[in-house]
């Protein structure tokens, strides 16, 4: 399957199940404040097989294709786990996990299981929004003795400023699908109208501007 035609079949999963869900006529209000046209909670795909096991395949292949030399699959706590528990298991290669901070007990890890000095490592993500989690996980990484060889997400919103985050950070990032892939099948779909497609295009490149729109409503 081609990378795009698998991004297509990801996104239409995520609709099917309601893991992701459109609502540009009264937009959800994150917690950041930001107001936003989109949810997307891919803890849901956890409770349906087929769904998990598309996603588990595709980051397997994305791992043999643009990171043969993986030698450790890595999730971040806590949505990131289980998928990076099923990659490795279809890879056959060792899982770690990653805290968002240091326990405050015990051996006070950030990161559990066994990460050896200079492994290479390729960090899995349910989904990328501004990518200030996803490369804090990578930098802990890192600081811990490994390698980054990129990080991989189930979808993203494709946000200009996380393009540019990952990129200063020197984190390559892909993404099995992503919200121009989802706009697209849901205006094909039905679920949003041709008039709404200029400002839901708008919101990913500029979300504070469009809260501020909303705000003033």
């Amino acid at each position: 399957m081609d990378r795009q035609q698998r991004a297509k079949e990801i996104a239409e999963k995520l609709l099917a199940i309601g893991a992701v869900h459109l609502k540009p006529e009264n937009p959800f209000r994150w917690t950041s404040g930001l107001r936003s046209p989109i949810y997307c909670d891919n803890r849901m795909t956890m409770s349906y097989p087929e769904v998990r096991r598309l996603i588990a395949q595709s980051f397997a292949e994305l791992i043999r294709d643009s990171y043969p030399g993986a030698e450790v699959v890595a999730g971040t706590a806590t949505a990131g786990i289980p998928h990076a528990a099923w990659v490795a298991d279809l890879l056959n290669l060792p899982m770690i996990y990653i805290r968002d901070k240091a326990k405050g007990h015990g051996r006070e890890n950030q990161i559990e299981g066994e990460l050896r000095k200079g492994q290479k490592v390729v960090v899995i993500e349910d989904l990328i929004s501004t990518g200030g989690s996803s490369i804090k996980a990578a930098q802990a990484v890192e600081e811990a003795g490994g390698e980054v060889l990129g990080v991989a997400a189930i979808f993203s919103y494709q946000f200009e400023k996380a393009e540019k985050a990952f990129s200063d950070a020197g984190f390559p990032v892909e993404t099995l699908s992503n919200y121009s892939v989802l706009l697209e099948l849901a205006l094909g779909q039905g679920t949003v109208r041709e008039e709404q497609m200029e400002e839901l295009s708008q919101w990913r490149v500029d979300p504070e501007a469009y809260t501020l729109r909303w705000n003033k409503e």
